[in-house]
């Protein structure tokens, strides 16, 4: 005799699929205070005042953000290409790293209007700075026949951006694992008045400038 009993179990929702797991995100703890942040406050502050006579604490430059920013070429052809640019990114900022997209078509290089082209990553307060010690103390150095920063590199703001062509250079990327090597266009941006201060106020970080 067959058995004519229902099942009476709930059926378990379907809900939507996990995202899948990107780069692992550096978490900052709340009471954290970055090497260079307390190098501003002893140091930096006390020199500046010095050399360009401020008389208020207040008027002292500093660093507000930094930009990371990898144009990828070949995402035109390949999505692959960007999202890996982009994980790539988020492990040397500590950030999630946002693509960006094309802004317009241009049929030449078969480029569509809001295609995936790029990744970019603005830093603030603590990891900002430790993405410039990081920079400064481990990164440039690695980089092959670096004989420094080129000093007129300023736009005239007090804001200072330079290229790297290999982005292996940052502790943070296996170099066995990278399949492909990006440049990155990072821009320091200050609240300088001018270039010289902009100037002098790295310079009190330690960038390495040609002389």
């Amino acid at each position: 005799m067959a058995d004519t009993r229902q099942n009476t179990e709930p059926k378990k929702a379907k809900g939507p699929k996990p995202a899948p797991k990107g780069p692992k995100v550096q978490r900052v703890a709340s009471n954290y205070v970055p090497r260079l942040r307390t190098h501003f406050e002893t140091v930096v502050r006390e020199q500046l005042s010095k050399e360009f006579g401020y008389t208020n604490r207040m008027q002292v430059p500093k660093i507000t953000k930094v930009v990371l920013n990898m144009g990828i070429g070949e995402g035109v052809a390949d999505r692959k290409k960007v999202d890996s640019a982009a994980a790539d990114l988020t492990l040397i900022a500590g950030q999630k790293a946002v693509i960006t997209k094309s802004r317009m078509s241009i049929a030449t290089y078969k480029l569509r209007d809001g295609q995936a082209i790029g990744c970019k990553v603005t830093l603030r307060k603590a990891q900002m700075y430790d993405f410039i010690d990081r920079l400064v103390t481990i990164a440039l150095p690695r980089v092959r026949d670096f004989r420094g920063l080129n000093p007129k590199s300023f736009d005239g703001r007090g804001n200072y951006s330079l290229g790297i062509k290999e982005h292996i250079i940052f502790p943070e990327i296996d170099f066995d694992k990278t399949a492909d090597i990006w440049g990155m266009d990072i821009t320091v941006c200050t609240s300088a008045r001018s270039d010289g201060e902009a100037r002098a106020l790295l310079a009190a970080f330690n960038f390495p400038f040609r002389q």
